[in-house]
């Protein structure tokens, strides 16, 4: 269920005195950032304000997520699981997560494969705006589309010939080349996998 104002009495706040669980998740890289509780008015408060405020059980008050680091997490989204007794708030985040500056509580877990395109995803759109004699990207973006674009295309044709003759190291590294322009290229172009992603979701409606 999703939640807004006129559901969030129907969550099983009595389970735990008032307090439930919720886990912070990236809207963007699905990575799981940090768990904090909230009561009811710390849910009210997320919802109105769109920054994701918690109940602090040491301080014993309303807290805002990055009220004094600055690091804050803009709401998305909140559901409940089915028991309506936690809850998964999707977010933006605004800069590193975990007090220890690691962007997520769980710094020493393993991406997944997923998550990790989404975090190169991101690396590869700050470098759009990077002096082209800091990196081989910065540099394919400072060339412009056209020659981005060429890439892709390369690469496109070098993956598909490593899959004719049955290569696969080869073509784990050509894929690996095309996935990388692909993505300069979207950026290139100001969209994102995102925006491939949602063809795909309306096609498999």
């Amino acid at each position: 269920m999703i939640i807004d104002i006129s559901n969030m009495t129907e969550l099983a706040w009595d389970k735990m005195e008032g307090l439930l669980p919720a886990i912070v998740q990236d809207a963007v890289t699905g990575k799981v950032l940090m768990q904090g509780y909230m009561n009811l008015k710390a849910l009210t408060t997320t919802l109105e304000s769109g920054k994701v405020t918690f109940f602090s059980r040491s301080k014993q008050r309303l807290w805002q997520k990055g009220e004094t680091s600055g690091n804050t997490l803009d709401l998305v989204e909140i559901g409940c699981d089915c028991d309506h007794d936690s809850l998964l708030v999707m977010v933006n985040p605004n800069g590193p997560t975990c007090h220890t500056g690691e962007e997520s509580c769980w710094f020493t877990s393993r991406a997944s494969d997923y998550t990790f395109l989404a975090d190169l995803e991101r690396l590869l759109a700050e470098r759009k705006t990077a002096d082209p004699a800091s990196s081989y990207t910065a540099r394919l973006y400072n060339k412009g589309i056209k020659r981005i674009a060429q890439k892709v295309g390369e690469e496109g044709v070098e993956t598909a010939l490593a899959a004719t003759v049955r290569d696969k190291e080869e073509l784990k590294n050509e894929a690996a080349d095309l996935l990388y322009h692909l993505t300069v290229l979207l950026q290139a172009s100001d969209m994102s996998m995102s925006d491939a992603i949602n063809v795909l979701r309306d096609r498999q409606k």
